[in-house]
Parts: structure tokens; sequence; C-alpha cells
């Protein structure tokens, strides 16, 4: 298995499944537009904290990483929503005690992962080389040295794409006339913001939750840092709605936003002005496309064939659960690249666009929902449920985080039960008056109409 193996990308994807292949045997040779982040700072704002769960676990545990990787990581085991009043209500994410997601670095676990594959003498990094075309015929690839501007032209056994969502090879793919492609901005943005470590490193708040001030049109959210602080993420929408991204655009706005809609967080965010002002605008993404490969010469893999909004916290756990199902296919079919890409693509695209659109439900449920009695007695009827009904029910939410479900059954599963549990709780006022087994049959009735097995096959 000594073929060269051409990686575009040395992202979370990209460098995961760099250390996938070379534990293969294979050469691997991985370029890179950005510079080595691990010998430059990443640029303010651009740095979300990354939730990494269930799925992303499991393919890091494949690869020996699991243990190392969580050592750098604090538990988040439910919500803190945090009302305009200042009240605290703390949501469980599940009702078992070792489910929870972790709040980790995007900089830090990358730099973990391209330190890992640059333990294995047949992985190799290029930085600066931005990738300006391939020919899908002979899998050659076109890269320029951004500091040189040296032109080459790299050839191997196939390539693979894993370089983002404006991803350059997923551009080639459009110029053969047979591939789908639909890309979706939000109108909503994100600005990145800090909540700094009190005296001594102590957490200004509760330190193992998902800290959220849900409003509504918009939200801030929150992810505990090692160092004590916090990465506070604010969701709204950039200029369309009143208020919006744009419209804050004074130290004086800044302020008295906060005052008037976050005042619990204003006093922790002592440099919320200066970190608003200097901070970029972020974008909200989904790209859907297909086939993700030509033949046998290339793949699209992660975020080029399928960026998701990050509101379930899974694009990176789908694009490690992506190398995981990669490998398992290169178990089966070797270096045959054209069956295992066909076979690839076919097992993973209904998923990707499952969790895409779950994505894109959650944002509405983070940002309002959280907050309604309605959807509280909800989270407090799928605990008695998956007490009563293990075999049967899994909440929405844990067959996504807790479990490796495929993301498309979740979200098939997850919509039935979210609709009828919300319908029932809507006329309840306290969780006492919530009938279990009356609940379950009407779930079970509209599983077996949508043709949905009452039981779950596959955890």
């Amino acid at each position: 298995m000594e073929q060269k193996i051409i990686i575009v990308g040395a992202g979370l994807t990209g460098s995961l499944l760099s250390i996938y292949l070379a534990r293969r045997g294979f050469h691997v040779e991985v370029y890179e537009r950005r510079p080595d982040m691990r010998t430059v700072g990443m640029s303010a704002g651009k740095s979300i904290n990354l939730a990494i769960s269930t799925r992303g676990i499991h393919a890091l545990q494949q690869v020996g990483l699991a243990e190392k990787v969580l050592q750098k990581a604090i538990a988040m085991k439910g919500r803190l929503i945090h009302s305009v009043a200042g009240e605290l209500n703390f949501q469980p994410y599940s009702k078992n005690e070792h489910e929870y997601i972790n709040s980790i670095s995007r900089r830090e676990l990358n730099v973990m992962l391209m330190d890992e594959a640059e333990k294995f003498p047949n992985v190799r990094f290029h930085f600066h080389h931005r990738s300006t075309g391939i020919n899908l015929q002979t899998g050659e690839v076109q890269f320029v040295d951004e500091r040189t501007s040296t032109e080459t032209t790299i050839s191997g056994a196939t390539v693979i794409g894993t370089d983002g969502s404006a991803s350059a090879i997923r551009m080639e793919f459009l110029k053969t006339g047979f591939f789908n492609f639909s890309q979706q901005y939000e109108d909503y943005g994100y600005k990145e913001l800090t909540i700094p470590a009190a005296a001594q490193g102590d957490f200004r708040m509760k330190k193992n939750a998902l800290h959220i001030w849900p409003r509504g049109a918009y939200m801030m959210i929150a992810l505990p840092n090692l160092e004590g602080d916090f990465t506070c993420t604010l969701f709204m929408s950039e200029s369309k709605a009143t208020p919006n991204l744009r419209d804050l655009d004074s130290g004086e706005k800044i302020r008295r936003f906060f005052e008037e809609v976050m005042p619990d967080a204003l006093p922790n965010m002592p440099n919320v002005v200066e970190e608003y002002m200097h901070n970029p605008i972020g974008s909200l993404l989904t790209v859907k496309c297909s086939p993700w490969n030509v033949g046998g010469k290339a793949l699209l893999m992660g975020d080029s064939a399928h960026a998701i909004v990050p509101f379930f916290g899974q694009g990176m756990n789908c694009g490690f659960e992506d190398c995981y199902y990669f490998d398992t296919l290169l178990e089966k079919h070797g270096n045959d690249w054209e069956t295992l890409f066909t076979e690839f693509s076919a097992l993973r695209k209904e998923n990707a666009d499952a969790i895409a659109d779950l994505a894109l439900e959650n944002f509405v449920e983070m940002r309002d929902l959280v907050a309604h009695k309605d959807f509280m007695l909800k989270k407090k009827s799928e605990v008695l449920l998956e007490q009563r009904y293990p075999e049967s029910f899994i909440s929405k939410y844990s067959m996504v985080s807790f479990h490796r479900i495929p993301y498309s059954v979740a979200m098939k599963r997850g919509q039935i039960q979210d609709r009828v549990l919300m319908k029932i709780c809507g006329t309840l006022e306290t969780i006492e008056e919530f009938n279990v087994e009356d609940a379950f049959a009407q779930i079970t009735q509209e599983f077996t109409k949508a043709g949905i097995e009452k039981n779950l096959t596959t955890r």
C-alpha cells in the first residue's frame, strides 16, 4: 500500500484522514493554503469552540487518540439557560451521567492531529500551497506556493478534497457537467466574544455547561476553556432584522444592547466593545452536493462535501465519522478507489443531508424554544419515555449526540417524536400530568404510518 494519496486541506478532517491512511501504509501528501497554524496565531474571531461527542470520539478511538484529545476538553453536562432577568435554568443533555458533550479549542485539536500525523514517516504537510485546479481524468493537481508564486503539478494514486466549505476541489467538480450543487447562506452571522477568566484563573460562570442566552430572533452561547475563560458567540441577523450585527456600530450601542438583553453577561465581558468592533462577522453556510467523487480519481469529504451550520455541534463530528467509514470501506475494498468512493458517497450522502437539516432546526430550538414552558416539559417527558421504553425511545438530541445511529434515522424518528410530544405538552401545566403510555402509543402509531420500526435496531 505504498501508493501516494494527495489530501487537499489540512483542517480537522484532512489531518485525521491522513492518520487513518498512514496507518495503512499509504504515502500521504497534505497540501494546505494557509500557513502552519503551529507557527502563527489564529486570527481573532475565527476560532469558535467545538463540541466533540460520541461520533467524533469513536473516530478518534480507532486511531488511539480519544483519551489524549479529551484531556484537552471540558465536559458540558447540559444547557444552562440565562433569562433576560438573569434567572438560570439548567437542562441536562441526558438522564445518564456519562452522556455529555465536550468543549475543545478548534485550533488546539487541529494542532494535535497534525502533530500526530507527522509522527508517521509517510506523511508530509505542505503549507502556503493553494490549489489552482485538478485534472479529473488524470488526478493531477496544480498548486501555487503563495510565498514564492511557484507553480507545481502533483500527481498521485488519487486526490481527496478536505478543503472546507469553499473547496477549490469542489469547484472543479462543477465543471464536469454532471454535478449537483447547492449552497445556502443564512442571513444570520456571528461575532466571537470572550468571557475572560476571573482572578486566579477561576471560571466566572458554571464550568460544565453550554451557556445559552436565547432571545427569540437571536442568541449568544458560551463554551468553557481549560484556562478558565469562555468563548462566546453571538448569532444574529447580519443586516435584515432589528437588531442586527451591523446596527451595533458604536461602543454606546454595544453596551446598551447587552445591558438590555443580556445584563447578567455584561459584567463578565470587560472587553466586549473592543472585541465586537475588532472581530469580523462570520458567515453561516450549508453546502449540499453530489456525486462526491469523479470515478476513482477524486473524492470530497468533510465540509467540502457537506458544510453545515454549527447549531447541533456536529460539523466536526460528521467529518470525523466520514474518516471512520472511509477506513472501514478501505478495509473492504483496498485501493479499488472507484468502488470505494462510490460506496462511501452512497453511504454518507443521505446522512450528511440529514444532519444539515437537523442543524438548521436546532438553531430555532436554541435561540427560542429552550426558554418556553412547553419545550421544558417536552425535555422532561423525554426522560420519562427513555426510562420506560429504553429499546424504543431515545430523544432526537441523544440519537445525534450520544449514539452512532445514522443521522437520517435520527432525523426521521426525532421529528415524529418532537411533533407528538410538543403537541401533548402544549396541553399540560406540569410534568405530573404527562401520561407516558399514551404518549408512547401516539408516537408508535406515527412511526407505523411513516413505515418506521418501533424498536431501534442500531445504537
